[in-house]
């Protein structure tokens, strides 16, 4: 490619990062191995907007990976933030803040009645395996190919995204044993779980679900299947866990779980509720959260956890969500969106599909290396995209009409241009 996309800097700073970092970042995906070329490194963001070490600006589908609903920078968090952190950046103590987030928290969910603050998604999701195992006696947990939650050896089996991007199904250094009370199932195919319940349902602690995959390309739930996943569970004495680490304030302000009408045992949650800092919760019925110590007891534990600088950024997002409401706009600016990319893609016979629910979206090509190559021209436009296409694109509040039909024209742009390629 002819490319007049600056990296220079990017490239040194990639270097310089290579000598200290494994592969030179601290997340796989951001390495742009799926993709090739230079991993992009990012000095700031506001709005919709990104601009890297080079000065290049972006119209930005990432969003962190999901938790910018508000778009990047917004003025009333970052007040929040700084605010909080004049008055100290952790304690390792109880703070109000973390009560009136988690008040907001529940009061969204109906399936909550109490909730505890971790500081990962992978926390989160290992916190409630172990809360599962701990209230049904039992071991082993039911997950679904190409659903990803966290790192934690028993959910690290055939979990997508970055599994998926590098071509690697598990993990090197997850212990047998751990991997083999984990059994993974085909995601929308409710005849296989029901199949295993019939054959072993009595020994499953808990099933783990995204509601909607997304890390997998973007994969919605067929009519039936999370209901039926709820029947099985209920059927069978197991736990049923929905991660929303996703999925929560991003689909409704009540998750998916309020979009379906489905209440879970337990519920994963993370990114937004952090405001873009490192956060995640795990919630569900009281009887099961109070297992966990100083009450009950199953151990859990974390200097960070409740942070307050994250539970300010997240009180002050949900109660922006809460009064503005944006998930109706957002929703229709994306499938608005993604109508018109998968018509000019057809027009020029490029084989994609662009699956879309609420502000989520993924353009998926047949082919790996055709996305790299479209993934490279939207740079070259100014779009920035997940570099692998097994992640999900996000539109947030700040992707106003203006913002879109310009995203629009560098996306028609690099479809052609990857059509002649």
């Amino acid at each position: 490619m002819n490319s007049t996309h600056k990296t220079k800097n990017s490239a040194r700073l990639f270097d310089a990062a290579k000598k200290v970092l494994p592969g030179g970042v601290n997340s796989p995906v951001r390495a742009f191995q799926a993709v090739g070329g230079t991993p992009l490194f990012i000095r700031e963001a506001r709005g919709a907007e990104l601009r890297d070490a080079d000065g290049n600006r972006y119209i930005d589908f990432v969003g962190s990976w999901g938790p910018m609903i508000l778009g990047h920078a917004p003025s009333r968090v970052v007040s929040a933030i700084k605010a909080r952190s004049a008055k100290g950046t952790s304690y390792g103590a109880p703070t109000e803040l973390e009560t009136e987030l988690a008040e907001k928290i529940i009061s969204a969910f109906p399936s909550m009645e109490k909730i505890r603050f971790v500081s990962s998604g992978t926390e989160a999701a290992m916190t409630a395996l172990r809360l599962s195992r701990a209230r049904t006696g039992r071991d082993k947990i039911v997950k679904f190919a190409g659903c990803y939650h966290g790192h934690s050896d028993a959910l690290l089996v055939k979990a997508g995204s970055g599994a998926a991007t590098l071509g690697i199904p598990d993990s090197a250094g997850v212990p047998r044993a751990v991997a083999s009370d984990t059994i993974v199932l085909p995601y929308n195919d409710l005849a296989a779980a029901e199949k295993f319940f019939k054959d072993a349902g009595e020994t499953v602690a808990a099933v783990i679900v995204e509601p909607v995959a997304a890390n997998m390309g973007l994969v919605p739930p067929v009519a039936g299947f999370l209901e039926g996943l709820r029947a099985l569970t209920k059927q069978y004495g197991a736990l049923l866990i929905f991660d929303e680490v996703i999925t929560g304030f991003r689909l409704a302000y009540g998750g998916a779980q309020t979009l379906f009408k489905i209440e879970p045992d337990l519920t994963c949650l993370g990114k937004i509720i952090g405001g873009g800092l490192p956060v995640g919760a795990v919630g569900g019925r009281k009887d099961i959260m109070e297992l966990l110590a100083p009450l009950g007891p199953v151990y859990q534990a974390g200097t960070l956890s409740g942070n307050p600088l994250a539970m300010a950024a997240g009180l002050m997002t949900l109660e922006i969500l809460d009064d503005m409401n944006p998930y109706k706009k957002m929703e229709a600016a994306t499938e608005k969106l993604c109508g018109q990319i998968l018509a000019f893609a057809q027009w020029l016979k490029i084989p994609v599909q662009v699956p879309q629910i609420g502000s989520m979206f993924t353009v998926f090509f047949s082919d790996a290396a055709v996305y790299a190559r479209f993934f490279h021209a939207l740079l070259e436009h100014g779009v920035y995209f997940p570099p692998s296409q097994f992640e999900v694109c996000f539109v947030s509040a700040a992707h106003n009409p203006i913002i879109l039909k310009k995203a629009l024209k560098a996306i028609t742009q690099s479809l052609e241009r990857t059509s002649h390629a």
